[in-house]
């Protein structure tokens, strides 16, 4: 009989999957996450299953960190590391309709957490000290993806600038700019070019001290730091290094104690002349929720920005990825593939790894056909792509408000209404996560997004001329 599990570790196993749903939405969870099963704990580790080799390989080079830090986040029992094996490797062998049923149970406890308060803002364990923190090899701190270097990167009009900004600096021995700020959409390469200059600064001089972690990571140790009173240790691994990146710093927007720590931990950096690095979805004038002295500086370097791709990058993209993956993919897919997916390219290259992965495990010829299968409700996505800047306006325009009042304080029903309309329609109609629909309306809580689409489900059901109001916006949006 299979030795049973701690049920607090199946609830954490629940909410650390929950997390994750909304973190990186729901076709990118479904894609790679959801295939994941709870294997066992050993120690502080928590040890994951995936399905076969080539999913437990893309799960640690893309989600690895992330789950562990959900785990640390989540954890009741000191869990803060994260090993995941591919299936056959842990020993245990459950039937097909056990699998099911555990997934089907875990599923429905991720859509019951769903609703609650994920505890953003609760005591995070996350762990900062350099016996704990887990580091890649040498002095870099955080996990560097061995795939983002520059000469993977593939370079066009729309990222020109910003690559040899990051090339210049990373080939420096001084501070060429100061900050180096990159900002673009979502999956356009900033990520990359960021990791790029650590292993380059790595290669190069492996003497230098550098420290790469997402703003949330910062904020979260900063948290732990108040929280056991170890501020002087936090402050001094800050402010000693000799390069300092912080990615996606539009995520401390509105924290207001991490933007105070964050500003003089920049500015002691810059007076020493050791080199910070930024990147944001946003221009520093446009990021909201920054203070603006905290904008001010972040604008004092390069700002150099990353548009959307060309079809030609885009292209260039996929072939690249091909060839190093070793793999044979009919031009006629590629070009199909960077004609339809156009405004991420990470969305791009995991449509590619679906493809890929389903030729793999079953065992048929990659084609146009067989990937307009594959890729049936991504495609159908792109073909009634709605962003939420169009809801926001169409909404706005049928109840005759102001489109600012979208992402206004103002609370009276006139108002407030359309606004739960809208995140309601957002969420029903774009891949948002609800963290990210809220910050697109204001920079609200996800909590409040998740209350609007149930009081508006609510008001649906007993509103025949409501109802009615919702399913026109929503043709008029899908059309």
């Amino acid at each position: 009989m299979a030795e049973e599990r701690p049920v607090s570790i199946d609830k954490q196993w629940a909410r650390v999957r929950a997390r994750m749903r909304r973190e990186v939405g729901e076709s990118v969870y479904r894609n790679w996450l959801r295939s994941l099963t709870m294997d066992r704990v050993d120690g502080a580790t928590a040890v994951l299953t995936a399905p076969t080799p080539f999913f437990r390989d893309r799960i640690i080079a893309q989600f690895e960190d992330r789950l562990a830090l959900a785990w640390a986040v989540e954890s009741n029992d000191d869990i803060d590391k994260v090993k995941v094996i591919s299936a056959g490797r842990s020993g245990k062998s459950p039937s097909k309709g056990t699998t099911n049923h555990a997934e089907s149970a875990l599923d429905d406890a991720e859509d019951e957490i769903a609703h609650l308060d994920d505890g953003a803002d609760k005591p995070i364990r996350a762990p900062i000290s350099a016996k704990t923190h887990r580091q890649s090899d040498g002095p870099v701190n955080g996990h560097l993806d061995p795939r983002f270097t520059f000469e993977n990167f593939v370079v066009g009009k729309p990222n020109e600038l910003a690559y040899a900004a990051a090339r210049r600096v990373a080939g420096s021995d001084g501070v060429p700019f100061n900050p180096l700020f990159l900002y673009g959409g979502v999956g356009l390469g900033k990520t990359h070019l960021m990791h790029a200059i650590a292993w380059e600064i790595r290669r190069r001089d492996p003497a230098r001290r550098v420290i790469y972690l997402s703003a949330e990571k910062f904020m979260y140790q900063f948290i732990r730091a108040l929280r056991f009173k170890d501020t002087v240790e936090f402050k001094d691994q800050f402010r000693s290094v000799d390069v300092l990146m912080i990615d996606d710093v539009q995520f401390i927007g509105g924290k207001d104690s991490t933007q105070e720590e964050f500003f003089h931990t920049f500015n002691a950096l810059v007076d020493q002349n050791r080199q910070v690095i930024i990147s944001a979805d946003k221009s520093p004038t446009d990021l909201e929720g920054l203070e603006e002295r905290l904008r001010s500086r972040l604008g004092w370097g390069l700002v150099a920005d990353i548009h959307p791709t060309t079809y030609e990058l885009r292209l260039g993209i996929l072939q690249s990825k091909v060839e190093k993956l070793g793999v044979e993919i009919p031009s006629r897919v590629l070009e199909f593939l960077a004609h339809k997916i156009t405004s991420n390219v990470r969305e791009m290259e995991g449509a590619m790894n679906r493809i890929v992965a389903h030729a793999t495990l079953v065992g048929r010829d990659i084609t146009l056909e067989t990937t307009q299968e594959v890729l049936h409700d991504l495609l159908r996505a792109y073909d009634r792509r709605v962003t939420v800047e169009d809801i926001q306006r169409q909404v706005a325009t049928h109840f005759e408000i102001r489109l600012a009042d979208m992402h206004s304080a103002r609370r009276s029903r006139a108002v407030a209404r359309p606004r739960q309309v809208a995140m309601y329609l957002s969420k029903h109609l774009t891949q948002h996560s609800l963290p990210d629909i809220g910050r697109r309306f204001g920079g609200r809580d996800h909590t409040t997004v998740l209350h609007a689409v149930k009081r508006v489900d609510e008001l649906r059901s007993i509103d025949k001329q409501f109802n009615d109001e919702v399913d026109l916006l929503r043709r008029m949006l899908e059309s």
